[in-house]
């Protein structure tokens, strides 16, 4: 099996286990907006539930729930078509695509299952707060992140 799809199943396994399971915890022990504190002024575990997309976008338009399920599968149509087409040496590209289409499978079931996604993770310095966010979303934006890496690394070799 070409690494491309070695990396693939090895990380949406994993990316979705963790995603999944971490949900169904903050479910289960977690009334909605409750808080604790991990690391004062800087991180708590806030149970929230997001109806929009990053930062709340969409969250009370009637056609969010079918806008945002068409969109996941097309993106995650989209990366698997992308996939195939890699060179071998491509592996930086294959890891980062693998990321992205986990997290956002992941968001999807969400989607598909409560109509929203559970978010927990809530980064902030002191009363500043960045959107909480969950495992999903963290796997997307290490996966854009190592995708523009890795362009950045494709722009020096063509000069090269």
């Amino acid at each position: 099996m070409p690494f491309r799809y070695r990396m693939l199943v090895i990380i949406s396994i994993v990316v979705l286990a963790l995603d999944q399971a971490t949900k169904f915890y903050i479910d289960s022990r977690f009334k909605l907006f409750e808080s604790l504190t991990v690391v004062e002024n800087f991180f708590n575990i806030t149970y929230v539930r997001n109806k929009g997309a990053a930062f709340g976008i969409f969250a009370n338009s009637a056609f969010r729930v079918p806008f945002f399920i068409g969109v996941s599968l097309l993106a995650s149509l989209g990366i698997l078509w992308y996939l195939r087409r890699l060179r071998r040496e491509q592996r930086l590209l294959a890891t980062a695509l693998s990321l992205i289409f986990a997290g956002a499978v992941g968001n999807l079931i969400d989607r598909i299952r409560l109509g929203e996604v559970i978010d927990f993770l809530d980064a902030h310095w002191y009363q500043y707060h960045w959107p909480a966010f969950n495992v999903a979303d963290s796997a997307i934006t290490v996966g854009v992140g190592l995708l523009l890496i890795d362009l950045w690394r494709e722009e020096r070799r063509k000069k090269i």
